[in-house]
């Protein structure tokens, strides 16, 4: 017997709903908000989830990631009444298992329920898969579990993958992985960079050469492809390989078979082909800079890497692993990080993804090398004025008649505190200096704008803050805050 939610808005609905999936003999609960609905999701036990799209609180989409951090998710089946490409889009990149428009017919529900719940038992009869080795992958965010669950999957099977990332983004650390947990483990794993050999060595470097096939080839080379024989062939950047030799592995691709520059037999390879690329190779195949047959055969899987600024809760786990590895490179004593660089680091955009954010740990490590403890001033200087105009960025700087005076409005008294700094220095402050000043302010603000809302009771002002009278006082005396 399953479970099924209904959140549905209509009240109708959800009674309709309900007992059509009673009179097939499964329990049915609804909820007809955003909040009372995404409740009963996190605290159910359910294995299937019909959700409306449009809630009187929210967007029903937006209860789908929720649903990512439960033991078990609920499979779920969108249903709305108008429909969006788009919508359905996001609905299935969260893992969707189907989207219905309404009106809805008994016939056009029982079928994918009864199939999601066919799919449900099949699961439960499974034999858990054992763990998939992260070899050095570091996060438990929601991004990058979902990225392991795809890469454990595709490393089930023998499919050409593609993976897709930004610079930066760790894409060779994936395809490693994906390959120490294949069946093809403990045979070669081949790198192509294929940014980085020259175009006129492209070819002999992938399929190898006989000795006098060209100037220079005073010795036989066998290629990489042959190198990769049994194992994984991993092209990094795959985008940059040239369109000439993008004809002929497509040919090598389906047939496992080449010959090498100037031979006259042909050579059999059994290898696996991942791939990686920061471009959008759909763009390129549209604009002929990609084949679209290749790139068809490329990503019969595709996995996308997910950028550092999608997941900062990473940070604080990838922070120390990076450093251990400085630390053993430059044999360095470790260290530990004060509140304000760790502040930094988090709440910076890591353009560069974890390459970058690794280059800068080793920056601070290294220029700090006897100091036991990092704090923000040992962070790169560019990239300490990045973050503070990063910062500054987001506060406006225009005035109007009835703005608040700077000590109560706090956007107003970060630019005030950072404009004294500069006519005080003429650069930017010193980070704890700064960060101890706008507290400093943020404090008075709140406390003024407690009172006010408490309507100058102290008693209620504790009600409203959680705090207690004595902490209360000491605030209010510290900043001669008073009602006149």
């Amino acid at each position: 017997m399953a479970n099924v939610l209904i959140i549905d808005d209509n009240a109708p609905t959800c009674e309709a709903l309900g007992e059509l999936v009673r009179n097939i003999g499964h329990n049915a609960e609804s909820a007809h908000t955003y909040a009372d609905g995404l409740s009963r999701a996190l605290g159910g036990d359910f294995d299937v989830l019909f959700l409306d799209v449009r809630l009187p609180d929210g967007n029903g989409l937006d209860i789908q990631p929720h649903l990512k951090n439960l033991p078990v998710p609920p499979e779920v089946i969108i249903m709305t009444g108008a429909g969006d490409p788009d919508g359905a889009e996001l609905a299935i990149k969260n893992g969707a298992w189907d989207y219905l428009q309404k009106p809805l017919s008994p016939k056009k529900i029982l079928l994918p329920l009864k199939r999601v719940l066919k799919y449900r038992d099949n699961l439960r009869e499974l034999t858990r898969p054992a763990p998939v080795k992260r070899c050095g992958i570091v996060g438990d965010s929601a991004a990058i579990e979902k990225t392991m669950e795809r890469l454990a999957i595709a490393a089930r099977g023998n499919a050409n993958v593609l993976l897709s990332g930004e610079t930066g983004s760790g894409k060779e650390l994936f395809a490693h992985a994906l390959h120490e947990n294949s069946a093809r483990a403990d045979q070669p794993f081949i790198v192509v960079d294929c940014a980085a050999i020259p175009a006129n060595l492209m070819e002999s470097t992938l399929f190898g050469h006989v000795r006098g096939a060209f100037t220079g080839a005073d010795a036989p080379r066998t290629g990489l492809v042959k190198e990769a024989d049994g194992g994984t062939l991993f092209l990094d950047e795959v985008g940059e390989l040239p369109l000439d030799l993008q004809k002929k592995f497509l040919r090598v691709l389906q047939e496992k078979r080449f010959r090498p520059v100037g031979a006259q037999h042909e050579v059999s390879s059994d290898f696996r082909v991942v791939a990686a690329t920061h471009r959008n190779l759909e763009t390129m195949a549209e604009d002929g800079e990609f084949r679209e047959d290749l790139l068809y055969r490329l990503c019969a899987v595709t996995i996308q890497i997910p950028p550092l600024r999608e997941r900062p809760e990473d940070i604080d786990a990838l922070v120390p692993a990076l450093a251990e590895r400085i630390y053993a490179k430059n044999g360095i004593t470790p260290k530990t990080f004060a509140p304000d660089f760790m502040d930094a680091l988090r709440a910076h955009s890591w353009p560069g993804n974890v390459r970058e954010l690794g280059n800068t740990l080793e920056s601070a490590i290294v220029g700090a090398y006897y100091e036991p403890e990092l704090f923000f001033k040992h962070l790169p200087e560019r990239l300490r004025i990045s973050m503070l105009k990063e910062n500054l960025a987001s506060v406006p700087t225009g005035t109007s008649e009835s703005a608040p005076d700077a000590a109560c409005d706090p956007q107003r008294a970060m630019r005030g505190v950072f404009d004294a700094h500069l006519c005080a220095t003429g650069g930017f402050p010193n980070y704890k200096d700064f960060r101890e000043e706008i507290l400093t302010v943020m404090d008075e603000c709140y406390f003024t704008g407690l009172m006010e809302a408490a309507g100058w009771k102290v008693s209620e002002a504790c009600e409203i803050s959680g705090l207690g009278k004595s902490r209360i006082y000491a605030q209010l005396k510290r900043f001669d805050i008073d009602k006149d």
